[in-house]
């Protein structure tokens, strides 16, 4: 099945995780939403240049997905989503009696709600054409839990939850829901942590990537916003028509401990 006549949405994708799949889509041949809250003339120019390097059409639509009108409105302004992926998400470390309310509130509405909002407002397109993919970026983190995360974990596995909903609500349309699951990817935000942690522990860079961030990460190696764009992508295939309501865990063994 060819997957050019497709329309990708892909929420937080200026960077990171969220940029790296909406390359692999386009360069899949989708057209393309991307989106931040940031509305940058640099936004702008990333969806021109991913337009002339992959041929294809690729647009930026800003929405700040803490709030349900705009995380709807941006399904609603791409004017298709035969591919929904929601990427966006926040991060905040703290004990639990020390956790700020407004961070809370903050994480799970950009890290949970919004899918359920830009979900919400996909389905009907899906229904309409006859076809749909949804992929939900939850974490290794949806699946296990951290000390200090409460609001990132409880987020993502709400996340978890509500991907095996949508399957089973979808399951006997041509629609199917899934959860990707990464656990430490390399991205430009973990890149710039790395010589704060080595000055933290006292350490050489390749160990304060081993015996730190990767602490939990059996395969010592990160994973790429490249192998999660193909995972994406590969969810997106004819290959893929009977995964659904289940989680994919590209976190080098995290969770097999």
């Amino acid at each position: 099945m060819s997957l050019t006549d497709k329309t990708a949405i892909v929420t937080g994708s200026n960077s990171g995780i969220g940029l790296g799949i909406a390359r692999s889509l386009a360069e899949a041949g989708l057209t393309v939403v991307i989106n931040s809250f940031t509305d940058s003339e640099d936004d702008h120019k990333l969806a021109a240049d991913m337009a002339a390097e992959f041929k294809t059409d690729v647009r930026y639509i800003q929405a700040d997905l803490s709030k349900a009108d705009q995380a709807r409105a941006l399904v609603e302004k791409a004017g298709a989503c035969d591919v929904l992926v929601n990427n966006a998400g926040i991060q905040h470390v703290a004990g639990i009696d020390e956790f700020p309310t407004e961070k809370w509130d903050a994480i799970i509405a950009i890290n949970m709600s919004s899918a359920f909002h830009t979900t919400a407002a996909a389905l009907p397109m899906m229904r309409k054409a006859g076809w749909g993919r949804i992929i939900n970026i939850a974490s290794a983190h949806g699946l296990t839990a951290s000390p200090y995360k409460s609001a990132y974990v409880a987020a993502k596995h709400g996340v978890v939850g509500m991907t095996k909903v949508v399957a089973l609500e979808t399951a006997e349309e041509e629609i199917t829901a899934n959860a990707i699951c990464p656990g430490y990817v390399m991205t430009p935000l973990v890149e710039s942590q790395i010589p704060d942690t080595m000055e933290k522990y006292g350490m050489d860079r390749e160990t304060a990537i081993r015996e730190v961030l990767l602490d939990r990460q059996p395969s010592k190696a990160f994973a790429t916003t490249d192998q999660l764009g193909g995972t994406a992508l590969f969810l997106c295939s004819d290959h893929a028509a009977q995964i659904t309501g289940t989680t994919i865990s590209v976190d080098g063994g995290w969770t097999a401990l």
